[in-house]
């Protein structure tokens, strides 16, 4: 419909004596000229001037409720794609800031990774300590082996909280293995991207930037 009227007006104002300039203030505040209507200022309304200066008449909003509603969308989605492409540049500069080189991304990684194997290592410890444990209460245990029914309550518990000690920690080092897992997934995905900013930063930087990118 906007597009039809804007042909419209358009043709008109080719039949019309003398030379028009079209003028509006657009959403954002500012006054718009042109020698046709002016598509920014479709939603509101607009002035045709002559030569002169004189008003001649002014032109109330081109679109239709539903197309208004469209075109605030769609500037909607520009405002958002913008504010998203912003965000993206400055993730990327606190991203190249945070690691200059491949090697301030090597140490970051590895200081990570240091900390799952660290608590990793405390899980070992005590997964080591409930297997000495478990073979001092199944030494114990002998004395029932013809009998099992018979071993005291105190004991059979024992037996049942090492082994459930025993499946937490092998889970929770199964966890930590996953967990590393993901932190190098996440630092190969980014050095991905740092090699592309390295890369495109000015050749001024020298060629210690791009032997680093390799």
């Amino acid at each position: 419909m906007g597009g039809a009227l804007l042909a419209a007006l358009g043709s008109a104002c080719a039949q019309a004596q003398g030379a028009s300039i079209y003028t509006c203030v657009d959403r954002n505040g500012n006054r718009l000229t042109a020698d046709r209507l002016i598509a920014d200022c479709l939603d509101r309304e607009q002035r045709e001037l002559g030569p002169s200066g004189i008003v001649r008449r002014q032109i109330g909003p081109s679109l239709s409720d539903q197309e208004r509603a469209a075109q605030e969308t769609q500037r909607r989605q520009e405002a958002e794609a913008r504010t998203r492409a912003l965000d993206e540049r400055r993730r990327e500069h606190g991203l190249i800031a945070r690691y200059p080189n491949k090697a301030a991304h090597d140490v970051e990684r590895a200081a990570a990774i240091q900390v799952l194997d660290n608590v990793t290592a405390t899980a070992e410890e005590h997964i080591a300590e409930l297997k000495q444990q478990r073979q001092a209460l199944d030494a114990e245990m002998d004395s029932y082996r013809k009998n099992p029914d018979k071993a005291p309550v105190a004991l059979r518990r024992k037996i049942a909280e090492n082994a459930e000690g025993m499946t937490e920690q092998l889970r929770f080092v199964a966890g930590q293995e996953q967990e590393k897992r993901r932190v190098h997934q996440r630092f190969d995905a980014e050095l991905v991207q740092l090699r592309r900013l390295w890369n495109a930063q000015p050749t001024a930087q020298g060629a210690s930037s791009a032997e680093v990118a390799r």
